[in-house]
């Protein structure tokens, strides 16, 4: 069974983390960076695919932003104390703002529509875009390889310590996924 999830991580991995990313992404990439410091990915395409993934997501949100972003959060209001968050940090530290809005729990995703909406440029946001997801993945993935390398440490080098530590990462990225999606329905 491990040879087949090996080969699967092998064949569809960077796509995978592409996509992902492309939506959301922390925990494929950490995940990707300890699968890559087992040796089956490299880290670098990982870093790669998360940028490529991450930028073209946050573009693409930009452009609805841009093009619908009034009539979209106008839509939700729910999201209206995020919303305002936001803006108000859009009006005092905005470059800022772009390059690590990727690192912040509970708006990462809405950020783009919301920066769409503003006055800010496009070509501005394309520029510090680039910057902050190139640092995102860079940090994700390599979190993730050192934390596969902390593992294989802690387990030493036994012969299924791969078959540990991946276990161990899907499961704590489970776990996180389960938090955040019960936290976000007790909002």
């Amino acid at each position: 069974m491990f040879e087949n999830i090996q080969h699967w991580i092998a064949e569809y991995g960077y796509l995978t983390i592409l996509i992902w990313t492309f939506i959301e992404g922390e925990t494929v990439v950490i995940v990707a960076g300890v699968i890559a410091k087992l040796g089956h990915l490299e880290l670098p395409l990982v870093m790669l695919s998360a940028f490529v993934g991450s930028l073209c997501g946050d573009q693409f949100y930009f452009f609805i932003g841009r093009k619908q972003g009034r009539k979209l959060l106008d839509k939700h209001p729910k999201w209206a104390g995020r919303v305002a968050w936001i803006n108000r940090h859009l009006e005092r530290h905005r470059d800022f703002l772009v390059l690590t809005f990727r690192f912040y729990y509970g708006v990462r995703n809405i950020t783009p529509f919301v920066i769409g909406a503003s006055d800010i440029s496009t070509v501005r946001f394309i520029v510090l875009n680039m910057i902050g997801a190139a640092v995102w993945a860079i940090s994700f993935a390599g979190a993730g390889y050192l934390f596969g390398e902390a593992m294989e440490t802690f387990l030493g080098r036994m012969h299924n310590a791969q078959l540990y530590i991946l276990g161990t990462i899907i499961g704590l990225a489970v776990l996180a996924w389960l938090f955040m999606r019960l936290r976000r329905r007790a909002k």
